[in-house]
């Protein structure tokens, strides 16, 4: 697989040296003010340089009238918040500079009309001949994790992760930002493409395929150029590439022409993209959950699953979930049974899903997690019922009888042990080397209960539904058949 711009660029947008943002203005509500503020608040520690006409005071910093007058310094990127007509005397400057990578917040280019795509491409022409690697126009910005990097006109700053994101929608690098605070599974790298004059998500996604921060793409795209869907099926080879488009009605095709000045792809390009081996997913919340499970799970080996719980609907409901799916809910061996019976009265299932009816002691499901895992005839396991216990502690806590008639210690106990339970999921996974995929609903209702918050403390991702784990899992099994 070949990156057709070199890596160095990248390495310039994602981890650069010192950064310039050209048209930082003192207003709060500008595009500039907004990303040389978030710059610094994100905690960015290479240099940073503001622009400004008329050389005023941003958030108490000196700023120049142009990159000319900017210290000597290390620089590689520029953040181009001017307005159109200057971007390209700007990005002369920065070549003059030393600077390889440029991102343009601006708009008024090929989103507009015809001469907004031909300035558009001239700039494109421009930054190739200057050796710069030119990310928009119409952008939202640029976010890099391990480099404290929020070069963006909005919010969020995520928490580092391994997801790397690369969107034709500004909008939703912030949706994916703000699920990856909720979820405490974060990003590598994420970059709004914009109008993707020189480079589109094609790029970016061969570039973070060779990247040691990130393992798995996540991408929004509406466009899809005549060669993307090969270029990310070779990358998809490499590491999991988990697709949302958007487009695909008559008005959304409409939408896509005025947000990005492009023409949307057909239902066809969606089963394109999944023939050539990229997760293709039907929702934004879906995108992401199920790239936070590729970030945060190892790979199936094979199909055959195992619904392990202690909540009898949602044990029917996901073991119906599994066997609507790709996956099997295989029938339970018998040596498994035995190692059950040993440890619960008679009154559990005596199958799969195995429900424990309420018949579980203090560590009857640290015990069973990792038999269950380390069992040859499973590959995976979703495991549901964290949390019930300390829901039940919050209602003694919140009560007014607390802290007394041992209250107290009962609710102590209770959050201990659905942390031991969270933590009973990891280690299994870790030691099989299987997904152990937890969900429960107070992930979405409450997500600071206990079993929950542990997931999170455990470096894992906690769906909230059954059948949202499901189809997570059978994603994760798609891509390791795809890859052998």
């Amino acid at each position: 697989m070949t990156i057709r711009q070199p890596a160095e660029r990248f390495r310039a947008l994602f981890e650069p040296r010192g950064i310039v943002v050209a048209g930082a203005a003192t207003h709060p509500g500008k595009f500039g003010f907004v990303a040389y503020h978030n710059l610094r608040a994100a905690g960015y520690a290479g240099a940073l340089y503001g622009t400004n006409l008329a050389g005023e005071e941003v958030l108490g910093e000196k700023t120049y009238a142009s990159l000319d007058e900017i210290p000597e310094a290390e620089l590689d990127l520029v953040f181009l918040g001017v307005p159109a007509k200057a971007t390209a005397e700007v990005l002369r400057q920065a070549a003059d500079r030393g600077i390889t990578a440029a991102f343009c917040a601006s708009a008024g280019y090929g989103e507009i009309d015809e001469n907004g795509r031909s300035h558009q491409d001239e700039l494109a022409e421009l930054a190739d001949s200057l050796g710069i690697l030119f990310a928009g126009p119409n952008g939202q910005g640029v976010i890099s994790t391990p480099a404290n990097m929020c070069a963006q006109i909005v919010a969020p700053m995520p928490p580092r992760g391994t997801i790397g994101i690369a969107s034709q929608s500004g909008g939703m690098v912030s949706t994916f930002g703000n699920f990856a605070r909720q979820a405490g599974v974060g990003i590598s790298r994420a970059v709004s493409v914009g109008n993707g004059a020189q480079v589109g998500v094609a790029d970016f996604m061969e570039w973070f395929a060779t990247d040691p921060e990130t393992t798995v793409g996540l991408s929004y795209l509406e466009h899809v150029a005549d060669d993307t869907i090969e270029r990310l099926g070779a990358v998809a080879q490499q590491m999991p590439v988990v697709v949302m488009r958007g487009g695909r009605s008559d008005s959304g095709v409409d939408a896509v022409s005025a947000h990005t000045g492009s023409s949307a792809g057909s239902d066809s390009t969606d089963q394109a993209l999944a023939d050539a081996g990229v997760t293709v997913v039907d929702s934004i919340a879906e995108a992401y959950r199920t790239a936070a499970t590729f970030a945060t799970q190892p790979l199936p080996r094979g199909p055959r699953t195992v619904v392990f719980g202690t909540a009898g609907g949602w044990c029917v409901i996901t073991g119906d979930a599994v066997e609507a799916s790709e996956l099997d809910l295989i029938d339970l061996p018998d040596d498994l049974k035995a190692e059950i019976d040993a440890r619960v009265p008679p009154r559990w299932s005596r199958r799969n899903p195995i429900d424990l009816a309420g018949g579980e002691t203090r560590d009857t499901i640290p015990e069973l997690l990792p038999l269950i895992a380390e069992h040859p005839d499973v590959d995976a396991i979703v495991y549901l019922g964290l949390g019930i216990q300390s829901n039940t502690g919050a209602m003694e806590r919140d009560g007014r009888f607390y802290p007394d008639h041992g209250l107290d210690r009962i609710v102590e106990y209770h959050e201990r042990q659905d942390t031991r339970f969270a933590e009973a999921a990891a280690e299994a996974s870790e030691r099989s080397g299987k997904p152990v995929i937890s969900f429960t609903e107070l992930a979405l209702t409450n997500p600071e209960n206990a079993g929950p918050a542990a997931v999170r403390a455990s470096g894992r991702y906690c769906h909230s539904a059954g059948e949202e784990a499901v189809a997570a899992l059978e994603h994760l099994w798609r891509h390791a058949r795809r890859v052998g």
